[in-house]
């Protein structure tokens, strides 16, 4: 059976409340197994007879969408992309020698358009690169991400529908759950 692993965006800040183990009870009910979260912030492992990653999106969306009210949209990777994401963004080179940056990854819904990579590859804002790779969105940050330029909001406008985690999110969901 396939295991995905999904990462919901925009959850759990107000009003958005999903608690995690009704989700975890919601899924469990409905078809999907192994179901699994880590943290509050919408981190998600599941095995499921779908064979699609886009038809789990949309059965999740669907249910998630009925049970709490609120459209929650998802973005669906197997256990080896995640691997691939994690080890790719550890192999980076800063490009802040000098700085400690604070690192993130967005993870896209859909393929990164050739002109949104023109964009945000050539970033130039003091303290802060980015640089897309496949549908992720790597970042590094030498100031609070409140201060940045680039905000979540602006790269959605920019990709589509995204979600970002910390890197030591990934790393750690990476460990648990990559292949």
């Amino acid at each position: 059976m396939p295991t995905y692993v999904v990462f919901l965006r925009a959850v759990n800040v107000r009003p958005r409340w999903v608690k995690m183990a009704v989700l975890r009870d919601l899924l469990s009910d409905n078809s999907f197994t192994d179901v699994e979260t880590h943290i509050q912030s919408g981190n998600l492992r599941i095995g499921s007879t779908m064979r699609s990653a886009a038809k789990v999106r949309t059965e999740l969306e669907r249910l998630i969408g009925a049970e709490f009210g609120f459209e929650v949209p998802c973005v669906v990777r197997t256990p080896a992309a995640l691997a691939t994401v994690a080890v790719y963004a550890e192999g980076l080179p800063s490009p802040f020698p000098d700085d400690e940056p604070r690192r993130y990854v967005t993870f896209c819904a859909a393929p990164v358009t050739a002109d949104a990579v023109r964009l945000l590859d050539g970033w130039e804002e003091p303290g802060e690169r980015l640089r897309v790779h496949g549908s992720e969105v790597y970042w590094w940050l030498t100031k609070p991400a409140h201060e940045a330029k680039m905000t979540n909001a602006r790269l959605e406008r920019t990709v589509g529908t995204a979600t970002t985690r910390d890197l030591k999110v990934v790393r750690t969901l990476a460990e648990r759950w990559g292949s």
